[in-house]
């Protein structure tokens, strides 16, 4: 949860991470397409009979040419999420997937466990606005988390605002908001059904009482108000359809024309001022925020997922009439171009007037800390040089002249106080081997929260006193799960050579003194894309697997990721995109050889860009995999840039409009391991509100598994099904009934297909 407010770079919106959500993938004659399979592969133990699937409509007109190369779209009508056709389509694979499902011996145990597990209060750092402190806490099995507010840390707690009371499922959720600098106002926005469209809404806090302002059509948004507590700014699209209902976040529509709005509290939304847009640019997408001191307005321009920015700054002081004045004018803001070329990653850490620090890339692939005078911008020097190993994370200015910055060496976080003029290094935080979840704090605070967790650590936050030469770093409250014993697990950290030689860590958590002999049911866990780190992470579900069921629970941080920087990223995007596959499947390798699994009793899982991960390996690797669990994939690798915000995706990927580009996203499919055999069994999970990863993609290569693989001449007997939620998105901000309910269907099946058994 952030708690001081920046723009959102994209690549975090495709971002699906264990607990942790936003807000993320020839010869001129017919091909299929891309993720979807050339012919029937793998084997595993599962059903010995094949299932009856419901049959799917084929349209072989649909045929598309690639520069040159035909590529058929038999499945194109379910692209169309109103028809009925796909309406029913939908209805049929929900009904077979309980039907499989309800035969799966250890869901409600699972179910049960998971429960009991999950009931056990959470917190978040607190911050301060105002005169107040403000937490967010969660009793147990609530919905959503509750916002708080108190005048002393010891004092008591009153809520703030309860996203429980605003439906009676759950499904409507915080998704981001922000404090005025005096602490009297908040302006939150709100999603439903887990779409990425919000609402912005604004409460007086003094009185609980809350405003009329209503902004829609709100995504891809922080929220940053000004110092004179009159308005903030945010970003929002023009309204996708006009005239008749919507259910925001079912529909398809390419989003484009991102703008910067900046509205004045008590007043309508058409009445909100313009403050930036880009016509000739309408896939670039903004984010403004007003700097700590109150001075500037910082924009900042993305073209798509890759960690490069223009930035942009305003001084607010220059304005004459103020932000305001501008209402009337057929003008925007008066932006001044510091950064006008997307060769790198420009953040702001502080500024003392005209003299800012950033943390760039720029020519640092592993991040360091620069400054310059923006009215004098030809001089820029280093304050804190790039690290020749780990990755510079992060870094916020604290106690009025220092930093604290947050490194990853290979996988875990450390954490260093720093002084902000020279970047000398103060004195290193005490921290267990895990992940920083989270810092709190402003550069006037003598005082920060930091949260903490890892594999076996549900969660610390620390209370870390600055004033004194040594810091004082204690705990402020340590989360605690009922009948979880630490001491019974292990963890540990190997490296991995892969295909080409590269050392991949992963992480392998078990129960302790197990026998590697090679009878462990296993999870494997990857992503690798868009520079997003797999950090150690607590999961009940997984503690679960563990305990009751015996698995090794692995988390591979394979390239593509940002693990080791953007030199990792750029090693698994691309034309490199084959890195990822091979580096995941010599993950597996290695637990097979190493005695903790075999092929049949190891599955693979993955979200988001990790879904397209594991679509990927069951077509390259199916004799390696007994189970696959795809979740909210990218699958159509030639059509994704057409929907939402799939265009963003092509820094990673690439487009299917360049001839280049086309035969990186092709190559990857056209590989197999034989004809006869079968593919593992496969679970496909999506969500009807999912816009960011549209269902279309899941449903499209469902279809076609199910077709291709389960005709009468096909070996294939392990079952192919969709889980497809309802009110339910990409996965952020889902109530804590659905993540249970999710985790016991899809680990039940994944058990059953396994032959992984409950003990208690």
């Amino acid at each position: 949860m952030l708690l001081v407010h920046k723009s959102v770079p994209l690549r975090l919106l495709l971002s699906r991470r264990p607990l942790k959500p936003f807000f993320l993938p020839r010869p001129s004659r017919p091909r299929p397409l891309p993720l979807l399979p050339r012919a029937a592969m793998g084997s595993v133990a599962g059903d010995a009979a094949r299932l009856a699937y419901p049959p799917a409509r084929r349209d072989d007109s649909v045929v598309d040419d690639y520069h040159g190369v035909q590529v058929p779209d038999p499945y194109r009508w379910l692209e169309d999420p109103d028809s009925e056709e796909t309406k029913d389509f939908v209805a049929k694979q929900a009904e077979l997937a309980e039907t499989v499902l309800a035969g799966c011996p250890d869901r409600e145990n699972l179910r049960r466990e998971v429960t009991r597990l999950f009931d056990h209060p959470r917190y978040a750092a607190p911050f301060r606005r105002g005169n107040k402190y403000f937490h967010f806490h969660n009793s147990g099995l609530q919905a959503q988390s509750v916002l708080y507010m108190q005048d002393e840390l010891d004092g008591k707690a009153e809520v703030l605002l309860d996203p429980n009371t605003l439906s009676k499922d759950g499904t409507v959720a915080l998704s981001t908001y922000s404090i005025s600098e005096d602490g009297d106002y908040i302006a939150y926005g709100l999603s439903e059904s887990g779409s990425d469209w919000v609402s912005i809404h604004v409460m007086n806090v003094t009185n609980q009482q809350p405003m009329p302002d209503k902004l829609s059509w709100v995504k891809f948004s922080s929220i940053s108000w000004t110092h004179d507590g009159k308005g903030f700014f945010y970003s929002r699209y023009p309204a996708p359809r006009e005239g008749g209902e919507l259910d925001a976040g079912t529909e398809t529509n390419i989003n484009l024309n991102h703008q910067i709005y900046y509205h004045v509290l008590g007043t309508n939304q058409s009445e909100d001022i313009l403050c930036w847009k880009d016509p000739e640019h309408p896939k670039y997408s903004f984010g403004a925020s007003v700097t700590e001191d109150g001075k500037y307005i910082i924009l900042t321009v993305y073209e798509g997922c890759d960690p490069v920015n223009k930035l942009y700054y305003c001084e607010i002081s220059s304005l004459p009439q103020g932000i305001k004045g501008f209402r009337k004018r057929q003008e925007m803001l008066p932006f001044v171009k510091l950064i006008d070329n997307f060769d790198a990653q420009y953040q702001v850490v502080a500024n003392d007037g005209d003299e800012f620090t950033f943390l760039t890339n720029k020519s640092a692939p592993r991040n360091k800390l620069v400054r310059v005078n923006i009215k004098n911008p030809e001089l820029w020097t280093d304050v804190l040089p790039e690290h020749e190993k780990d990755v510079l994370e992060s870094a916020d200015a604290v106690n009025n002249n220092q930093l604290l910055v947050c490194y990853m060496s290979d996988v875990k976080h450390i954490l260093q106080l720093r002084d902000l003029r020279t970047g000398n290094l103060i004195h290193q935080l005490p921290l267990e081997i895990g992940s920083v979840s989270e810092i709190s704090c402003r550069r006037e605070d003598k005082e920060v929260f930091i949260g903490f967790t890892s594999f076996l650590s549900p969660g610390i936050i620390y209370r870390c006193n600055l004033a004194p030469a040594i810091p004082e770093m204690k705990m402020f409250r340590e989360i605690s799960v009922p009948g979880f014993d630490r001491t019974s697990f292990q963890v540990k950290q190997v490296f991995v050579p892969s295909k080409d030689g590269a050392r991949i860590p992963m992480f392998i958590m078990s129960k302790k003194d197990i026998n590697l002999d090679g009878s462990h049911p296993t999870l494997l866990y990857g992503y690798g894309g868009f520079n997003i780190s797999l950090t150690p992470s607590f999961s009940v579900g997984r503690l679960v697997l563990c305990k009751n069921m015996g698995f090794v629970v692995c988390v591979a941080n394979i390239r593509g990721g940002g693990e080791y920087g953007e030199e990792w990223h750029k090693a698994g995007a691309l034309a490199m995109k084959q890195n990822c596959f091979d580096d995941f499947a010599a993950c597996a390798e290695f637990l097979i050889s190493n005695g903790y699994t075999s092929s049949s009793r190891l599955c693979i899982e993955g979200g988001s860009n990790g879904g397209l991960l594991i679509a990927a390996s069951i077509n390259q690797r199916p004799d390696l995999f007994g189970c696959a669990l795809a979740h909210v994939g990218v699958m159509d690798m030639l059509r994704f840039h057409k929907f939402t915000i799939g265009h963003a995706w092509t820094t990673d990927y690439g487009c299917s409009d360049k001839e280049e580009e086309f035969q990186w996203l092709i190559k990857p499919w056209e590989q197999s391991s034989g004809s006869q055999c079968q593919y593992p069994a496969t679970m496909l999970l999506t969500a009807d509100h999912d816009d960011r990863v549209v269902p279309l993609h899941s449903l499209k290569l469902l279809a076609t598994l199910q077709h291709v693989l389960c005709t009468e001449d096909s070996p294939q007997t392990n079952p192919i099904i969709g889980r497809i939620d309802r009110k339910s998105g990409h996965g952020a901000g889902r109530p804590t009934q659905k993540l249970i309910d999710e985790a016991a269907d899809r680990y039940s099946f994944m058990a059953k297909m396994l032959g992984a058994r409950w003990t208690e």
